[in-house]
């Protein structure tokens, strides 16, 4: 059986499925869910934490540190400080799927990611993302709000 759904120009569907909520401005993924860097963790199975800032200085976005290894099958604990005077997101997964992704917020720049691989942070807050790392190779981390990619708010993450 095949379902069918009504998108209206206020909801956009992402390459993970995802459904931005019209009323709420949030980001909710329907059904199966997809992530090409692996799956959300179970905090019991961490292996470690990464801190990571994101913030504004001398006029470009930033994250901190902008690259980062990790081991295929390790369970991290990410928390992602906001360090800036403005929103900013940290959302993990393929250049690809973030570029696609990132049209849609084009569109719809109040969205606000709140996804076992996305959150948005308000400034001077902090969000956490467990994740385990299924499968190697190479990921980003970007901001997808208008801009912030384009500012620099872009990191590299590696799976061995």
């Amino acid at each position: 059986m095949v379902r069918i759904t009504l998108i209206t120009t206020l909801s956009f569907l992402s390459a993970g499925g995802a459904i931005a909520d019209p009323q709420t401005d949030q980001h909710h993924h329907h059904g199966v869910e997809h992530f090409a860097a692996g799956e959300p963790g179970i905090p019991a199975e961490l292996s470690r934490m990464i801190d990571v800032t994101m913030g504004e200085r001398d006029g470009k976005m930033f994250y901190s540190p902008d690259k980062i290894e990790v081991r295929e099958g390790e369970t991290i604990q990410f928390s992602i400080h906001n360090k800036g005077e403005l929103d900013h997101e940290f959302v993990l997964a393929t250049a690809n799927e973030n570029l696609g992704h990132a049209k849609a917020m084009e569109m719809n720049p109040e969205m606000a990611h709140q996804e076992p691989n996305a959150r948005r942070v308000a400034p001077q807050q902090t969000a956490t993302i467990i994740w385990k790392f299924t499968k190697p190779g190479q990921f980003e981390f970007a901001c997808l709000i208008p801009g912030h990619r384009d500012a620099g708010m872009l990191g590299l993450l590696e799976v061995k």
